[in-house]
């Protein structure tokens, strides 16, 4: 027999070893605030800011190709000074410290999705190449080669474009200059293909120069309102713009300054805004305009304090309830866990239905978070419990571990569907302002273990709800956050504790008594202590018999055999 076949019979005979789980951690809450409000403009508004929007998008890309020129230096290196006072002469001081910040976090943004990409394209030419070195229909050491000899040619073929690819990225990050499209790369490749995407060329133009607008000011602590560029009045709610030095003759205010007709009020997070805003405490505004609706919006964002949340030992410890969720591609699958690992009341499943446009995602994704809270809430739970999904190596090997045929195709969707970092997103953001923790947990095994060892007794417990893996899994989940295992004692629920024996489930940590004070071991007739009754004692004599010296008198009371509750049990130590 060939040694590579036997090697490769014998790796399967090999149990396979379980890789290491990473601990819970509670999620970060989000480092800062962002409210939009519309902005209802008449046409002289639109016009100037429009022009205003132009001048200062044009000078913005411009330093931003010239921040990409300059390469990956140190910060003190990347000539900001410089730029910053070039700027200034064509708009303003803190218009050009704006651009220049703006130009920096673009740049350095770019590179870590060069990174990114790199190690993406790394761990897929890696897996080919494994499954390349086996033959055709075979399996060795664990590697399964290609099926037959023509996707093996075409996984060849692969092999080389992305080779190429990896090439180039590595080229741009040893230069340090990445790729950036100002506007977005997905608009201007629309440009070729107008037809395909039911645009004409004018409606296509007008989208493409509203994003190529920079119509952002960054605020300071200290200045009017905190922000001196873009000033919004907290009283009457009227937005004036500081004017580059071009555009100074539009300025229908003093000091060069233009007002807005409309007013802004932002209802949500208001009294947040309104607690920086008199204060003089930094506020970023940021005008958008949205060509499709016809719209212009005024986003104000402000960073939020550091707060220290509790950790996950801390939370078990506490003795607080969680709301375990396993995300799915169409539903989410939530069950309460209390703080001995145990699920409490029924399961239940929060559709989502993640389908259609963007935006209507969007809406939908946070009415199912919305759910998940209101539950939480109901149920007195202290957070939720969620997966640390992030299916990048998965995603980066496509087909190369996730399957092939139809089969493989559907589950590559489902993965492709699940909006992780989406949902990871919102529900921090969203947990956090309803005062709920988020506990993430590694998802190894939580699937196939959450099905072994708790779909049945979840079902006997339920009796309206039809319960599914998922609801198993997610009280895998919320053991795990809680510091428990997914494996389940024996005889841990059931439908009817008083007809069915069941054991007490031993789920919490053991804590040793003081010695001296702990009570004996309970067995079959050990007379109970306290308050609990004892129905019969008739075996109790066997353990405890009463002394010879004893002489039972007529009509007097045997006394109790075995120690009373009020004598302290003996354990042992001499006195």
């Amino acid at each position: 027999m060939d040694r590579g076949l036997r090697v490769a019979r014998g790796a399967r005979r090999k149990k396979r070893e379980l890789r290491t789980l990473t601990d819970p951690f509670t999620v970060a809450p989000p480092t800062g605030a962002r409210i939009r409000d519309r902005l209802c403009l008449s046409s002289s508004d639109e016009k100037v800011l429009t022009l205003l929007g132009h001048h200062l998008g044009h000078h913005a890309r411009a330093d931003l190709a010239e921040r990409v020129r300059i390469g990956r230096v140190p910060v003190k290196d990347n000539r900001r000074a410089e730029r910053k006072r070039a700027l200034t002469k064509v708009s303003s001081s803190r218009w050009a410290g704006a651009i220049t910040r703006a130009s920096e976090d673009q740049y350095q943004l770019s590179l870590r999705c060069l990174f990114d990409e790199r190690a993406s394209l790394r761990r897929t030419i890696a897996k080919i190449r494994d499954r390349l070195t086996v033959p055709c229909g075979q399996r060795v050491g664990g590697v399964r080669g290609y099926p037959d000899q023509k996707e093996r040619a075409q996984k060849q073929y692969r092999l080389q474009v992305l080779t190429a690819r990896l090439a180039e990225v590595e080229a741009r990050i040893e230069a340090g200059h990445p790729a950036i499209v100002v506007g977005g790369k997905r608009l201007a490749k629309i440009r070729h293909n107008l037809a395909d995407a039911g645009l004409a060329d004018a409606e296509w133009r007008e989208r493409w120069d509203a994003e190529r607008m920079f119509l952002a000011a960054d605020g300071e602590s200290g200045a009017p309102y905190g922000n001196y560029t873009i000033t919004v009045d907290p009283g009457d709610g009227t937005v004036t713009i500081v004017l580059p030095e071009p555009m100074r003759h539009l300025a229908n205010a003093s000091r060069g300054r233009y007002r807005l007709t409309a007013k802004v009020t932002f209802t949500h997070r208001r009294d947040e805004w309104l607690d920086r805003a008199t204060a003089n405490q930094s506020v970023r505004y940021k005008i958008a305009c949205d060509p499709e609706r016809g719209r212009w919006y005024l986003d104000a964002s402000w960073p939020t304090p550091h707060t220290v949340l509790p950790t996950p030992v801390e939370l078990a410890a506490s003795g607080v309830r969680l709301l375990a969720v396993d995300l799915n591609a169409d539903h989410l699958a939530a069950c309460v866990v209390d703080a001995h690992g145990n699920p409490v009341g029924e399961p239940v499943t929060v559709p989502t239905a993640l389908t259609g446009p963007s935006s209507q995602r969007d809406g939908r994704l946070r009415a199912a978070i919305t759910t998940l809270i209101d539950l939480a809430r109901a149920n007195d739970c202290a957070g939720l419990a969620i997966e640390n999904l992030g299916f990048a190596d998965t995603r980066a090997t496509g087909r190369e571990t996730m399957g092939r045929g139809k089969r493989g195709k559907t589950f590559r969707r489902i993965v492709a569907g699940l909006p992780t970092a989406k949902f990871r997103e919102r529900l921090s953001g969203m947990a956090h302002h309803a005062g709920l923790l988020v506990v993430a947990v590694d998802p190894a095994y939580t699937s196939r273990w959450g099905a072994q060892h708790w779909q049945h007794p979840l079902q006997q417990q339920s009796k309206t709800t039809v319960v599914t893996g998922h609801h198993a899994a997610a009280t895998a989940i919320g053991r795990r956050a809680l510091g428990h295992g997914a494996r389940r004692r024996p005889g841990v629920t059931a439908h009817d504790q008083r007809i069915v024996a069941r054991r007490a489930t031993g789920q919490t940590v053991p804590r040793p008594r003081a010695r001296g004070t702990a009570s004996p071991p309970r067995t079959t007739g050990t007379p109970h202590q306290g308050t609990k009754t004892c129905w019969s004692r008739s075996d109790q004599l066997v353990l405890f018999p009463v002394s010879k010296t004893v002489r039972e008198t007529p009509g007097t009371r045997r006394p109790a055999p075995g120690p009373v509750h009020r004598d302290s049990a003996n354990t042992g130590q001499l006195a």
